[in-house]
This record gives C-alpha cells, sequence and structure tokens, in this order.
C-alpha cells in the first residue's frame, strides 16, 4: 500500500497551476520555487512574456525541475482543457455573480475533487488579473482576504498563499477521513474542452431556432454558461445533452 507521503504526492500531481501571460521572467521562477515547497510541480504558462529567461532561473532557486518541466500554451483553452474543476483567482466585482470563495473555501472544494480528477487554478496578468471572458471558463473564483486598504499580491506571493493552502489542508487529513468519496459516481466530469463544446453547441442550436439573437444576445449565454459550471456535469451527461440538442437540430431544420 502507498504512504501517505506517496498518496499525497499523487494527489498533488492532480493540480496544475497556470499563469496567464506573465510579464516578468521574474514571477514565473517565483512561483516556481512557492510550488516546489509546497509538493507541486505542475507549471504551465499562457503566452508569457519572457520564457526561458535567466531571471526565471535565478528566482526559482533549486525548483529549475519545476522550470523545466513548464508547458507553454497559447491560450487559456488549451491550458485547461483536460481540467475538470478550474479555479480563477479574481478580485474582480462581477455584474453577474460567479461562486465565489475565499482561498480556505475553494482549497477545500478542490480537495473534494481530487481523487483521479484534474484540477487547474488560474492566476492572471500582474497588472490586470483574469479577464471577464477567461474567469467565465471557470468553476469557482477564489479570493485571498487581505487589507482591504492594499489588497495587491505579488503573482508569485498569491501563488505562494494558495500553494500552502493546498499542503495545509491535505497535510492535516486523517486516514480514512476528509475528502468525499468521488468513486461513488460512475463517470468521470467533464473535462473544460467537452463544456466548452457543449456551450458552443448550445449557443449554435438558440441562434438557429431563433432565441438567441447574435447581435445581441445580452447576458443568456453567460448565465447558461454559469449553470453548466456550477452544476459540473460528468462526461455522460454532457454527451448526452450534445445528442438532445443535435437532436432538436434535425428537427427544427426538418420544421
Amino acid at each position: 500500500m502507498p504512504s501517505d507521503h506517496q498518496s499525497s504526492e499523487n494527489e498533488l500531481s492532480n493540480i496544475r497551476v497556470v499563469l496567464v501571460e506573465p510579464s516578468h521572467p521574474g514571477n514565473i521562477g517565483g512561483a516556481a520555487r512557492a510550488m516546489k515547497t509546497m509538493g507541486l510541480s505542475d507549471l504551465a504558462l499562457v503566452n508569457p512574456g519572457r520564457f526561458p529567461d535567466p531571471q526565471a532561473e535565478w528566482r526559482a532557486a533549486g525548483a529549475q525541475d519545476v522550470l523545466e518541466a513548464v508547458q507553454v500554451f497559447e491560450s487559456v483553452e488549451a491550458a485547461i482543457a483536460d481540467a475538470q474543476w478550474v479555479v480563477g483567482t479574481s478580485t474582480r466585482v462581477r455584474r453577474i455573480p460567479w461562486p465565489l470563495m475565499k482561498a480556505e473555501e475553494a482549497v477545500a472544494g478542490m480537495i473534494e475533487r481530487l481523487d483521479g480528477h484534474r484540477i487547474a487554478v488560474l492566476f492572471g496578468r500582474e497588472t490586470s488579473g483574469l479577464t471577464n471572458e477567461e474567469l467565465q471558463k471557470c468553476h469557482t473564483h477564489l479570493v485571498i482576504p487581505a487589507n482591504p486598504d492594499y489588497s495587491s499580491l505579488n503573482l508569485a506571493m498569491a501563488v505562494q498563499v494558495v500553494c500552502y493552502e493546498i499542503y495545509r489542508q491535505i497535510d492535516a487529513r486523517q486516514p480514512g477521513t476528509g475528502s468525499i468519496d468521488t468513486d461513488q459516481w460512475d463517470r468521470s466530469p467533464a473535462t473544460s474542452a467537452q463544456l466548452e463544446g457543449l456551450i458552443g453547441h448550445f449557443e449554435t442550436v438558440l441562434v438557429d431556432a431563433g432565441f438567441l439573437d447574435p447581435e445581441n444576445p445580452g447576458q443568456t449565454m453567460t448565465r447558461l454558461r454559469r449553470l453548466l459550471t456550477r452544476v459540473t456535469p460528468d462526461e455522460t451527461e454532457v454527451q448526452m445533452l450534445r445528442g438532445i440538442l443535435r437532436e432538436l437540430g434535425r428537427t427544427g431544420s426538418a420544421g
């Protein structure tokens, strides 16, 4: 049987930290170091300003193995395509509310889903964070409580806080207690790419049916996206819904 340490390592390997368009290579190295000290190793970058770069290697300070394994993607969609639970770090106030949790609560939700499932945690740009469109691709948003008079955190520091909370909660669990037994579910949760395919399919059918005006869509698709990410459909449920949409599309065309 695997030891508790090995079990924790296996769980942590299912968590990917994604830095979206980091402009300073020092923050990439700092994030790699923050991750390694907390047992995480899967770091992904979306369109980094400068990478590879000596400053990233210098700031990594012993976490070069994390840097060497970095995956670079051209889009957020590609970086989270295989993830089944996506958490976006945010300080934005949204007109349409999205599930929002403090770091401790959001990490607890991640750990409940760790058994065999892929988790992605998105960190935005140093100056502007994540865009509304990127935040809408997340199942929930994570905020780090801070001094309201000065709540700005350096990117690498924010990564350190979240990684520490992940490590702390996993380390605190006792054998036989803690996370929900997700093995009882008969199908794996849908990946981000599968969910995006379903949402796009919905939009096509709604436009063809005349329900959605592509020139003036309002908030219909945003609210539908929020609904689908909140309920976390599994792979079979997504396939079933797309089958229904295909049949409705054929019926509408025949009519």
